[in-house]
């Protein structure tokens, strides 16, 4: 006899002893457990609403037991008079009223003779003892509040569970369930701290023998692993007799992963502005290094002893300036020259000329026929595509395959991964390999410029680095799954565009076209100033020079109708070069302005050029470029 009331416990042993019956009591579901352990009844009577494990959980997880399945189960309980009962759903035989003790008596008599007799089971419906019963509304009441909070409970996203003295499980929603991945009728009753895994057992113990935990405030534990989950873990006492406690288990897996990419996004953010700063220093050093080796060989004899040797520092310089143009790439001011792409070309090019120099691995491409283009700088893409190549390459030093493939995709097929794709149609370039793979800890690095496992002096961490930035400038996506000694998979979406791929256009010729017109260089860099005034005079030009932007103002207000072409630096303390340009279309709006940068045309120098500058031209240049941008300028 299961029931939290004493009355009704001494009502019934004195009642079924009477009978000749041997009669076990429990005042609660969690105390009749402990009961069960050691002794198998032939009936249980079992009230509906106590502490500890309700009467219906209780059903539940004896019908759940292989050794009690023969105990038949029996409701005595008041509640079953004022509220919708289906005993079939927790495993009860039947269900008997509470009400006045000679009718009650009766009926459980009944119901023992029944049992003694194996009587079949009643139908869901019925409830025996009802007319016995008298309604009462307060009783209504109650039972209305108890199935609010129990629909409350069932709703919460979080787990909620009830734990006794003992630490044991007597209630938990829903929620709980589904975190704890333990069905309720085993649930019920378990000790808390045992559904966790070994190495976190004891962690949550000594949070549970806290000194006086259920005298104090709420307290949480910041994180503990859950069945491949972050949770935190808080509990709050309950101001009882009992000493009862309410464990609250949330789930913040998603949390910590939108954290991670947030904290990833901001340092890439700020590796990226690091990277583009230094890459722009080094292009402004480069330019005064190229401006002189320019001058140098403009009237040289290339018989002369020292002409191959200068040559040779011009060919240093152009490395110099892919490097930088690699910082450039990751710190997403790579982008030059946009137009629709067909990225299956660039793959077939790029694949034939890679193939020419690793004959040890095998390419296998399947190529979309139907791709769609998209839009971005041939130039960028075609470095992504060899960057992949060479890191796919130094993964299978012996030798392996190559997979390149391409497709059409939707916002559906990205969705998921470490980034929030916006919507649209995407094109999909897959780079994989059979080579050595990669760990967890190297992957998470893997687009940080200048990580690279290779050893000293093979390779300077820059290619996946410049990848990941130009892949990101053409508002794409970069994935990356690995596995060691299996391989790696590179995964690019780009955005999918409806405009028609255009054909090449001819690259310009390299030779030096002078002029006669008169040139205003602003340059806050004293080297590139006196080394662009050199050029410019080498090329027939008169020359005016200014070290800033208030400067540069000045003297074009003074002498505007002498100057023909501003060449601007973008990046200069105080006023730059947007501001300048700003200023010098309100001086004289027909002005020609060339504007000149160690940082590419994406960002602000394409906003300028969008608001009606004439041209730009990225450090360093060769003495050649210059010429030719001058003279179409001057010529339009």
């Amino acid at each position: 006899m299961v029931d939290n009331h004493p009355v009704i416990l001494k009502f019934m042993t004195q009642l079924l002893e009477k009978e000749g019956c041997q009669v076990k009591t429990a005042q609660d579901g969690l105390s009749a457990l402990e009961v069960l352990e050691d002794y198998i009844p032939d009936v249980a009577f079992i009230d509906l609403v106590m502490p500890n494990i309700s009467g219906d959980k209780l059903c539940q997880i004896i019908r759940g037991m292989p050794r009690l399945r023969d105990v038949r189960l029996i409701i005595l309980s008041a509640a079953v008079a004022e509220q919708t009962m289906n005993s079939v759903e927790f495993g009860a035989h039947a269900c008997i009223a509470k009400g006045p003790f000679p009718e009650m008596a009766k009926h459980v008599l009944a119901a023992l003779d029944q049992a003694e007799l194996g009587g079949s089971e009643v139908t869901p419906e019925t409830i025996i003892g009802l007319e016995d019963v008298h309604f009462r509304e307060i009783t209504k009441e109650l039972l209305s509040v108890k199935k609010h909070l129990e629909v409350t409970m069932m709703s919460m996203s979080e787990g909620i569970l009830e734990l006794n003295r003992d630490s044991r499980v007597v209630y938990a929603n829903p929620s709980a369930l589904s975190l704890l991945e333990v069905p309720e009728e085993r649930l019920l009753g378990s000790y808390f701290p045992d559904l966790f895994s070994h190495a976190v057992r004891e962690k949550v113990n000594s949070f549970l023998r806290a000194p006086d935990i259920l005298s104090q405030e709420t307290q949480e534990d910041p994180t503990l692993e859950l069945n491949g989950r972050e949770i935190t873990l808080s509990i709050s006492p309950v101001r009882d007799e009992e000493g009862t406690a309410i464990v609250v288990l949330n789930d913040i897996t998603t949390q910590k992963r939108l954290e991670s990419q947030l904290l990833h996004a901001q340092k890439m953010e700020a590796i990226g502005t690091l990277a583009g700063g230094i890459a722009h220093d080094f292009n402004n050093l480069l330019m005064a290094i190229q401006g002189t080796v320019s001058l140098l060989l403009l009237n040289m004899d290339p018989g002369h002893p020292l002409y191959d040797r200068i040559s040779s520092i011009e060919k240093h310089v152009e490395s110099a300036a892919k490097l930088t143009g690699q910082l450039l790439g990751y710190a997403r001011k790579g982008k030059y020259e946009v137009k629709p792409l067909n990225l299956n070309r660039l793959v077939e090019e790029t694949a034939e000329t890679f193939a020419r120099t690793k004959k040890e691995i095998c390419i296998h491409k399947s190529l979309a026929d139907d791709l769609h283009a998209t839009e971005g700088d041939e130039g960028q893409i075609e470095q992504v595509l060899l960057n992949l190549y060479v890191n796919a390459a130094s993964a299978m030093p012996g030798g392996g395959h190559l997979v390149l493939s391409t497709q059409n995709t939707t916002l559906k097929e990205i969705e998921g991964k470490l980034y929030e794709p916006k919507p649209g149609c995407y094109v999909l370039l897959t780079v994989a390999d059979t080579g050595t793979g990669m760990d967890e800890k190297t992957m998470e690095r893997i687009f940080e410029p200048f990580f690279t496992t290779k050893e000293m002096g093979r390779g300077t961490g820059l290619g996946l680095a410049s990848a990941y930035g130009i892949v990101k400038s053409h508002g794409g996506y970069i994935h990356v799954d690995s596995k060691s000694s299996v391989g790696t998979t590179f995964k690019i979406y780009l955005p999918a565009s409806d405009k028609a791929v255009m054909a090449d256009i001819p690259k310009a010729n390299k030779e030096v076209t002078k002029g006669h017109e008169t040139v205003l260089l602003v340059d806050d860099e004293r080297m590139i100033l006196e080394v662009g005034q050199q050029l410019l005079e080498s090329m027939g030009y008169g020359v005016l020079t200014a070290r800033d932007g208030k400067e540069a103002v000045k003297i074009y207000s003074e002498k505007k109708d002498e100057i023909d072409l501003l060449i601007l630096d973008m990046v200069m303390p105080e006023m730059n070069g947007g501001d300048v340009y700003d200023r010098m279309k309100q001086i004289n709006p027909g002005i020609k302005v060339l504007l000149s940068s160690g940082y590419s045309v994406e960002g602000q120098a394409s906003e300028i050029l969008g608001r009606g500058c004439d041209g730009f031209i990225q450090k360093p240049f060769h003495m050649a470029e210059l010429s030719q941008n001058i003279r179409s300028l001057l010529q339009q």
